[in-house]
């Protein structure tokens, strides 16, 4: 994570108003001093344990069936022809070894698997849903709750495990345009979602990457500080071992061989200052002064692509960190709503402003 100290003040929350954080990310884009330099399919059958039977049926703990509402799974790849939903729930049934009332349980409680239905009003489901079930069965044999099991199934739900937001938001959005720019543009643009979205929006969930911990605990006090407006704060970066605390910011290590340790994210999902960036650091820049290290960079402040970054984000860390699916939040049990025409326009000006910067 980009970490260079600013004295800036953070913006007091506002009403939104149509592309009223577009707007300010001009603004705060102008004023930068420029650079300076697949889960296998088929049959997969076991018997359930008592503890997964326990949580097929009813019982009411909100905040672990809002995460798993939270990771619904995002269009998957390939047209409906190439996974087509015929298969019956005695089928899935069988298959899985999950119980048909077991799976009807999940499915009204976590939105998860979600069959479509036919011109009777029968469930119908993809050979991919029976391969999703499989992982979550997979993730309950190797030890996590069956909530965690869910968000890391459902995190690579289109088919390719997410290893990364970058990757993710590129597999999802492939329409979004990479920038390569310098790490000194990318901190104007950084600071700008940060002025003009973190610190304005209400209750946000905030995600960040900061690849190294040193990065980190030199923006330490800025995120404190945006944390303490926010609904839930997690960081991912290179710590030691992972922390879900009972404060405002929870602490999700990065492991060595993670695509992570390269990665640059900051997400802030809220309906009112939606925004969010993700990079990809170049390799073999050892010799770069900070400043001039190259990243491809990707960002959005379309509701639904911060909807998509903050599922992928909040995927990985649930995978990681068992105590965290409970602290997220239902924010992202529904889908975002379609950018508006004024939004767009608003982002083509950024992207133009960018260009210019970068260059």
């Amino acid at each position: 994570m980009v970490t260079a100290s600013s004295s800036a003040g953070h913006p007091s929350a506002a009403p939104c108003q149509p592309g009223s954080c577009a707007a300010g990310l001009v603004t705060a884009a102008r004023a930068c001093p420029g650079r300076s330099g697949a889960a296998p399919r088929g049959s997969f059958s076991r018997e359930l344990r008592p503890d997964d039977v326990s949580q097929v049926l009813p019982y009411h703990h909100s905040d672990e069936r809002s995460l798993i509402a939270m990771m619904k799974v995002e269009g998957e790849e390939g047209s409906a022809d190439a996974d087509p939903a015929v298969l019956p729930i005695s089928e899935v049934s069988r298959r899985t070894g999950i119980p048909v009332a077991g799976l009807r349980n999940w499915e009204q409680r976590y939105r998860l698997p979600r069959p479509q239905r036919s011109a009777g009003g029968q469930r119908r489901y993809r050979e991919s849903d029976c391969a999703l079930l499989a992982e979550v069965l997979r993730g309950r044999e190797n030890g996590l709750s069956l909530p965690a099991a869910m968000a890391r199934a459902l995190s690579g739900a289109d088919g390719n495990p997410q290893t990364s937001i970058f990757a993710g938001l590129r597999r999802r959005h492939p329409d979004l345009r990479v920038h390569v720019m310098s790490k000194s543009v990318l901190l104007a643009l950084t600071r700008a979602i940060e002025d003009e979205c973190c610190a304005s929006a209400q209750r946000p969930l905030l995600i960040g990457s900061f690849q190294r911990q040193c990065f980190y605990d030199a923006a330490r006090a800025r995120w404190t500080d945006l944390a303490a407006g926010a609904e839930r704060t997690v960081v991912f970066a290179a710590f030691e071992r992972s922390r879900a605390r009972p404060g405002p910011v929870s602490e999700v290590a990065i492991a060595a061989s993670s695509p992570m340790r390269r990665e640059w994210a900051l997400i802030c999902d809220a309906p009112d200052h939606p925004a969010c960036v993700a990079g990809w650091e170049q390799p073999g820049q050892d010799e770069r002064r900070d400043a001039d290290r190259i990243f491809e960079v990707i960002w959005s402040v379309d509701p639904q692509v911060v909807r998509s970054a903050a599922r992928i984000g909040a995927g990985l860390a649930a995978a990681a960190v068992p105590e965290l699916p409970g602290q997220l939040g239902a924010r992202l049990s529904d889908e975002a709503p379609p950018g508006s025409a004024d939004l767009r326009r608003a982002s083509g000006l950024i992207e133009r402003t960018v260009d210019y910067l970068a260059r």
